[in-house]
């Protein structure tokens, strides 16, 4: 069914993927969200509603606004979604990664699924509201924000900690990434919704040797304690740990496939889920990945010190643990430096607003079943948590069987189907409708 909403949505995600957001993680090379704040500002502003422009750093711009409910009483709802995007290589696309271009019933680009279909989601459904006179049942507070790709530093976290009082009454919040679809049969989609997502643990490992000439014998070689540090840990694996979150989930998606899970060991069970496989089994253990590696200022001088980066992402409950075990895998004389932390979160799959999601779902696809699962990566959720708030991964998508929705995050040639995108629309919609 097409409606005003559902028709300007496609618009306003090309006009969003088109400004270039770039996040590189680095102040001095990212493009910055300013562009894409005023885009947002001017189009709530269009229809009646007042936005606060917010800048943590020049160009890094987030935009919050309210929309006042029928029911004052009522815990507010966070609607968030951020506006950077990661940085894309024109030359490995197959279409320009910011031109949005409409290709094979897609809209392709960088941030077409993460997440600027969201932000043209919420965009449309809020400014159709205004445009009829509707008021939604209880206060929707808007966030889009900057910075989220980078670890949230100068979005999310900023106006959490200088800008609370926007947020003031928000009891439960949706955001990425979480309320696609994941095919089953014609008659039975799976929409996975995010009650759970794993802690953020980014480290700098430090090993220190004795400098000297690239040509003598070393048997002290920083570089050296470093790679074999690094080898172990990135071919370890960490134990399997089944969070209440994973559980239902393989509980929920064995019934669905007829497929034996033993919930203890459920690696080779996992590994049957198709495109969906990598990201859920990440979910089942604590993982440490190395991603970057310095040392040295002279190609024949031994460097008294080598560095890499590890990035570490933990389960609910584990972080204590995962940190012990991580240095014994690392070994002995190395230094373990934290550069940002953030924790993991669980909520349980239940309460008026999950019933919400599922009857929203439901309604515009009768094959819909609505199922937790924990996000192997993190999100603003992080944040808004600090506020006491109860947050949930709800952008909702309905997908065609055969694409690997989880290889578009940060990945080349990203791109959203415009039919999806306007399910997404009408179930947002009848969502905040019933919330």
């Amino acid at each position: 069914m097409r409606t005003p909403a559902t028709d300007e949505v496609i618009d306003l995600c090309r006009d969003l993927i088109r400004i270039d957001t770039t996040n590189t993680g680095d102040l001095a090379t990212s493009a910055g969200e300013r562009g894409a704040a005023e885009y947002v500002a001017t189009k709530l502003s269009e229809v009646g509603l007042d936005p606060q422009l917010l800048e943590s750093r020049p160009g890094r711009a987030s935009v919050v606004t309210r929309i006042p409910g029928a029911d004052p009483s009522r815990g507010a709802l966070l609607v968030h979604g951020h506006l950077d995007v990661v940085p894309a290589d024109a030359s490995e696309w197959s279409v320009h990664p910011f031109s949005g271009e409409i290709k094979d019933d897609f809209i392709w680009g960088r941030g077409a699924v993460d997440m600027k279909d969201f932000d043209a989601m919420t965009l449309a459904v809020v400014r159709d509201w205004q445009r009829t006179g509707y008021v939604p049942p209880r206060d929707i507070v808007l966030a889009y924000t900057a910075d989220e790709e980078a670890g949230s530093d100068w979005g999310a976290a900023f106006l959490v900690n200088e800008h609370r009082d926007l947020f003031e009454g928000c009891t439960e919040a949706i955001g990425e990434v979480g309320g696609f679809s994941y095919t089953v049969s014609n008659d039975l989609r799976l929409y996975m919704i995010q009650t759970a997502e794993k802690g953020i643990d980014w480290l700098r490992v430090h090993a220190t040797g004795r400098p000297g000439h690239g040509s003598f014998v070393h048997d002290d070689n920083a570089v050296t304690a470093l790679s074999e540090a690094v080898a172990r840990v990135g071919r370890h694996r960490f134990p399997v740990v089944v969070t209440p979150t994973v559980r239902a989930f393989l509980e929920e998606v064995g019934e669905a496939l007829q497929i034996e899970i033993d919930p203890d060991d459920p690696e080779a069970a996992i590994a049957k889920l198709g495109p969906i496989a990598t990201m859920i089994g990440a979910t089942i253990r604590n993982t440490a990945n190395p991603t970057r590696l310095s040392a040295g200022y002279k190609d024949n001088v031994i460097p008294g010190r080598a560095s890499a980066t590890i990035d570490c992402r933990t389960l609910p409950g584990q972080f204590e643990l995962f940190r012990e075990q991580l240095a014994q895998v690392l070994g002995p004389d190395l230094e373990i430096e934290s550069i940002h932390r953030q924790p993991a979160l669980e909520t349980g799959f239940d309460g008026a607003l999950v019933d919400a999601m599922a009857l929203a779902l439901k309604a515009e696809d009768p094959g819909a079943h609505a199922v937790p699962y924990m996000l192997s990566g993190g999100t603003d959720a992080k944040s808004f948590a600090r506020l006491g708030i109860r947050c949930f991964g709800f952008a909702p998508l309905r997908l065609p069987p055969d694409l690997n929705f989880s290889a578009l995050f940060h990945g080349i040639d990203e791109r959203v189907p415009v039919e999806g995108l306007q399910f997404g629309v009408r179930v947002l919609d009848r969502f905040l409708r019933q919330s």
